[in-house]
């Protein structure tokens, strides 16, 4: 065994013996650094990342621009705590995301560390403003592993199973999963039953004025990158504005730049009246925002909302150098094109690969989602986690996603280049056909 690989096993074996298995760990890799497209680990291999850190960075790993930002932040200011003592880049990022939040509405913004805890705070902050309690959410969807935001997750193992008892006033309702929809057997023709079904909804099982928030993934990520069709997002928007319900975007996964445009709602001419934001906000530093109308975020008293480490200043200076990123080298623009150029050639593998029973997408956001029979639509796990081991095997790092564990998802960083995009989309097909082909 040679050094480094001892180097990687010995450091498996720490891992083992310290960390919680709850901890899982799908590749057994070790990084040793990273640059831009490109992971190198401690035996010195190196990986295209498509993964982007499950959607954190959409501006690749370590650009000069952000490290260089925390580097200088951290000689001045690491910690203070916003609500006793405040600092400037705190209230100029929170100016910045609330000039980019859909809408004309006036906006306020505040921040936290996690996706989660964005979607715990909206929460919070909805029942304030309305005075009610209850949260609607869809099935296929992920929000988080906080008690809150674990309840209203969509997906039993291994997010909730075990943990029970769940929170309260939580109502579940059919996404617009349109390849497996619960009413309409005319896949790719659409009825817009999941709109129709809440008519019933509100009259058997909760009334409309109990209902605080609607919240959604406009592009469904874990759930398995499920892109809604045109009417779904702009009908619920309707809905709720009829029943004095807030809609809550959980932008979590496909905000900055990552469907081609800023924020995923931005496609379907949508106004939140919150939206979470977290992920590839700042290439990787924790940290996450509440963006939303002023008049709800204006809605909880002094000290009702907050956090210890929100907004941190190292934070708040990579996410303002995150977002001059995006926009300066033109990120959403390239989010198009990587998605055009994958779309175009997963369609075509799809023609002589019959287990391909969905390839769906916007922008660089794009998942595949594998099935043993086109017909049936029986979901093929095992043959995605087999891609998924292949591809790993020929240096191209990626994860699946979905409820049945079947949809090989894509979060490709958006500034790879032309070389390593064919490169990687290459082997994603080779492993495809592989994996297919033993079955």
């Amino acid at each position: 065994m040679s050094n480094t690989q001892g180097k990687s096993a010995a450091l498996i074996q720490r891992k083992n013996n310290a960390v919680p298995r709850g901890i899982a760990n799908s590749t057994g890799v070790f990084v040793e650094k990273a640059s831009g497209v490109v992971i190198t680990d401690v035996e010195g291999r190196e990986f295209l990342d498509f993964y982007a850190g499950v959607g954190v960075l959409n501006v690749g790993h370590c650009p000069e621009p952000v490290v260089n930002a925390i580097k200088q932040q951290a000689d001045k200011l690491l910690h203070s705590f916003f609500a006793i003592a405040m600092y400037e880049p705190y209230v100029e990022l929170a100016e910045k995301l609330n000039s980019l939040m859909p809408g004309s509405s006036l906006k306020k913004t505040m921040f936290a560390n996690s996706g989660a805890e964005a979607v715990e705070n909206a929460v919070k902050i909805a029942r304030h403003a309305t005075k009610r309690t209850g949260i609607i959410a869809f099935e296929a969807a992920f929000h988080g592993r906080t008690f809150m935001t674990m309840s209203l997750t969509s997906k039993v193992k291994p997010y909730k199973y075990g943990f029970g008892p769940l929170a309260s006033e939580i109502y579940k309702v059919p996404s617009a999963y349109c390849y497996r929809c619960h009413y309409c057997s005319t896949y790719p023709e659409c009825g817009m039953h999941c709109l129709e079904n809440f008519e019933r909804f509100f009259t058997a099982e909760i009334d409309a004025e109990h209902i605080a928030a609607m919240i959604i993934e406009p592009v469904q990520g874990e759930g398995g990158f499920i892109v809604p069709p045109p009417e779904f997002l702009p009908g619920l928007k309707a809905i709720c504005e009829s029943k004095g319900i807030l809609l809550v975007a959980d932008e979590v996964q496909s905000g900055f730049g990552r469907t081609g445009k800023m924020f995923a709602v931005e496609h379907w001419g949508v106004e939140p009246d919150i939206m979470t934001t977290a992920k590839s906000i700042a290439a990787g530093v924790p940290l996450s925002a509440i963006t939303g109308k002023a008049e709800y975020m204006d809605a909880p008293d002094a000290g009702n909302i907050g956090g210890t480490y929100g907004g941190n200043p190292l934070a708040c200076v990579a996410g303002l150098e995150t977002i001059k990123y995006i926009e300066n080298h033109k990120l959403c623009n390239r989010a198009e094109e990587i998605g055009r150029t994958t779309m175009a050639r997963l369609k075509a593998l799809q023609e002589q690969c019959p287990m391909i029973g969905d390839v769906r997408g916007i922008g660089a956001m794009i998942g595949i989602e594998m099935v043993k029979d086109r017909k049936t639509k029986e979901p093929a796990k095992d043959i995605t986690a087999k891609v998924v081991k292949y591809c790993l095997e020929q240096g191209v790092m990626l994860i699946s996603a979905g409820i049945f564990s079947n949809v090989i998802r894509l979060l490709i960083p958006l500034v790879v280049t032309d070389e390593q995009l064919d490169r990687g989309i290459t082997v994603l097909e080779q492993s495809i056909l592989r994996a297919a082909a033993e079955n």
